[in-house]
């Protein structure tokens, strides 16, 4: 019989690392299967929480961010590309990719995970397709609603969150918990509450961590 796996995912849906770390996590619980009963959770980071709506080309930004040239993000997209396609996910970094305030991202996913963990997983995965794989900002309200009824939501009931300040309390609450706990950078991945794994790690990792959460007592 499977066992129950909590699993809570600390992230931002304009971090790289986060949909890697996302996608092999995904791809160990497949091979997973029969072992695991598992339930993601995910939790609000914002990588940019000052970021202004109109936003900011990512290249500039990284630059200025970590000092580095702009050869070196190039170097450091085209590392997380391969990683990416070795995971079955496209990334497709443009020289006009844009960084993006989440804060309203959060909330609509905030929302999404009332409605039911599964759902909350299909608005992830749908919005870490739309910033990394087409180039879309992920706080605009229309692709948004889009998104919440590609993946069974209620586009109309997404609409009246996004236009109103429904979650944001629970959202700054939330960020503030998991900074209190330690995390302060992404994706911060716990298990049961108690075993953290933090970054993009291979598949084989993310097996290994859950077998050997599974053989310790309870």
């Amino acid at each position: 019989m499977p066992v129950k796996l909590r699993i809570d995912f600390v992230s931002d849906v304009m971090c790289p690392w986060c949909a890697v770390g996302l996608h092999s996590l995904l791809l160990g619980l497949e091979q997973l299967n029969g072992e695991v009963e598992a339930e993601i959770h995910f939790h609000p980071f914002e990588l940019t929480p000052d970021m202004p709506a109109e936003g900011e080309r990512v290249i500039p930004y990284l630059c200025n961010k970590y000092g580095i040239s702009e050869a070196q993000v190039a170097q450091n997209q085209a590392q997380i590309t391969e990683r990416g396609a070795e995971l079955g996910f496209k990334f497709d970094f443009h020289s006009d990719s844009r960084k993006w305030n989440t804060f309203d991202t959060h909330r609509l996913l905030h929302w999404a995970g009332e409605q039911g963990s599964d759902k909350q997983l299909a608005l992830k995965l749908a919005l870490f397709d739309a910033y990394f794989s087409h180039n879309l900002n992920p706080s605009d309200r229309a692709l948004l609603c889009d998104l919440a009824g590609q993946v069974g939501l209620d586009a109309g009931e997404a609409g009246r969150v996004y236009d109103t300040d429904r979650y944001a309390e629970e959202v700054r609450s939330e960020e503030a918990l998991w900074q209190q706990r330690g995390v302060s950078s992404v994706p911060a991945i716990v298990f049961n509450e108690r075993y953290l794994v933090s970054g993009g790690q291979p598949v084989e990792t993310f097996v290994k961590v859950i077998r050997d959460l599974l053989a310790q007592p309870a």
